[in-house]
């Protein structure tokens, strides 16, 4: 099955911004859609015809790139690492098994591989880009309350780049892309209560490191 791996490359805007308290929702429409096709029926077809994955492709392209994308702190890198990402899926479909896990843990897996790999070869240490973080947004505060608010932000900010690279992992796999623990581990490949551990470990380390800088927690929120 020939594969060009250029054709893989994507263009994409701006990537979509880890938000760590703030809830977004997003608007249903109300017009009837055309049921997508499983998972499992698209990766079967894929096995057999390479153009077949183009569906897949779409369906967590964007998701892969948002990840990768927090773990690079680079747009250009991130697209380069999401082509190779996929080509690699791509050339090892036939080999895909079903065991359980969803097909996303799959594709998650093998961009941790190629981040990884990433910051092996290029020697350099995992950074969160972090714009947009996001603790609360109240429109109607005053300017001095905003003013607390970003300072607020920004020290979050610089908390969790100075958090080991698996903990940085961990909070985009959480909180920007929604993944359960046992997906987490899955992707990660530790077990679900090794990924409960590490998550706490994550969260008692951001409030030390806050804590040192004066500030205080209310409820679990940020003063």
């Amino acid at each position: 099955m020939a594969i060009d791996r250029e054709a893989l490359l994507f263009s994409r805007t701006q990537p979509t911004p880890l938000c760590c308290v703030l809830i977004c929702t997003k608007e249903q429409s109300g017009a009837e859609e055309t049921v997508p096709a499983p998972d499992s029926e698209l990766i079967e077809k894929a096995k057999q015809d390479a153009e077949a994955f183009g569906e897949l492709y779409q369906r967590y392209v964007d998701r892969i790139y948002n990840y990768i994308f927090h773990r690079t702190g680079s747009e250009e890198d991130a697209k380069d690492l999401t082509a190779h990402t996929f080509y690699n899926a791509l050339t090892n479909i036939g080999r895909y098994k079903d065991r359980g896990a969803p097909f996303a843990a799959w594709l998650y897996r093998i961009a941790h591989n190629v981040v990884a790999n990433w910051h092996r070869d290029n020697s350099r240490w995992t950074e969160l880009p972090l714009e947009g973080l996001t603790l609360h947004d109240h429109p109607e505060h005053a300017p001095d309350q905003a003013a607390e608010r970003w300072d607020r932000e920004q020290a979050l900010a610089e908390a969790i780049r100075r958090l080991h690279p698996d903990r940085q992992m961990l909070l985009v796999l959480k909180f920007s892309e929604g993944l359960s623990n046992r997906q987490i581990g899955e992707i990660m490949g530790r077990s679900e209560g090794a990924i409960k551990s590490l998550y706490h470990r994550a969260l008692v380390g951001l409030r030390e490191d806050l804590e040192k800088q004066g500030f205080t927690f209310q409820n679990g929120k940020v003063e």
